[in-house]
């Protein structure tokens, strides 16, 4: 499953939105100190964002900042009208309290999605402005290769509020049977090999092996691991996709569809600020 070639035709289509409204969406993207992964993250980014036409405004704090600067900043950034989406880059230094930080963003331009209010209305299904990037890249493969959910065993391995937990709603949106495993789970391979969808987001390089998925399954794999100087999911792919129906790899995955529908909520952003009549 190609997610590079699907995240192109996403920012094209974003590009031609943001040519039409009466000033291009503004993103403000926060980093806090200066982890080397991190300031790869913000510099894809801005990348995306200039292919995009979004206006990329990054802000990057020291690391002793402290919490009440990064909340004033945000404060700021919430009344700036040339603004329509707020990103802090996680995860943030010892000493700073995330979940304050995160609820501390206008749920209107909470192009994460993670504020409560936003994830309240994906869990009751009620309309939320924004759904979260790395799931919503899931789900966006998973249309563009034609993967009827509807009746599916999906198996979730991982329950983080980032991707887990919003992913295992989003599949029932689309009338899956969703498992959700965890490390607290006894047998995992007893629950992955029932999965007519195999979706890994844990951070553990080779967690997923050959024996542990069903011949025929469709297999996303989130993870984003650091070996050596090389890049590594947490599925163990080349012997998997010798029988996993569909499998993305990494990098090239839902990587690139994360960072695509930050985009496209971005977009989301500007256009519902311009029908409020801004």
């Amino acid at each position: 499953m190609d997610g590079n070639a699907l995240a192109k035709q996403v920012r094209i289509s974003v590009k031609k939105q943001t040519a039409l409204l009466p000033q291009p969406p503004g993103l403000a993207v926060i980093q806090v100190g200066d982890n080397p992964a991190s300031m790869v993250y913000v510099a894809n980014k801005r990348r995306d964002c200039e292919k995009c036409g979004i206006i990329s405004h990054a802000h990057l704090l020291a690391e002793d900042a402290g919490q009440d600067t990064l909340l004033e900043l945000i404060r700021r950034l919430n009344a700036q009208a040339d603004v329509h989406g707020i990103l802090v880059q996680l995860p943030l230094p010892k000493g700073y309290n995330a979940d304050a930080v995160i609820q501390a963003i206008s749920p209107e331009k909470d192009v994460d999605a993670f504020h409560a209010l936003t994830m309240g209305k994906l869990y009751l299904n009620c309309g939320p402005a924004f759904e979260p990037c790395t799931p919503a890249g899931v789900i966006a493969l998973l249309d563009r290769y034609e993967i009827d959910l509807r009746g599916k065993h999906c198996v979730v391995v991982g329950r983080s509020n980032i991707v887990g937990k919003p992913m295992g709603t989003m599949l029932l949106h689309r009338h899956a049977t969703v498992t959700i495993c965890h490390g607290s789970t006894v047998d995992l391979p007893s629950h992955t090999r029932q999965a007519d969808v195999l979706i890994s987001a844990v951070g553990k390089a080779g967690l997923i092996t050959t024996d542990m998925v069903k011949p025929g399954a469709v297999v996303i794999d989130v993870g984003i691991n650091r070996v050596g100087d090389k890049i590594h999911g947490d599925v163990d792919f080349e012997p998997i996709e010798k029988t996993a129906s569909f499998i993305t790899p990494v990098p090239g995955g839902v990587g690139p569809m994360t960072r695509a529908m930050l985009m496209k909520n971005t977009l989301k952003a500007a256009q519902d600020y311009f029908m409020r009549g801004n």
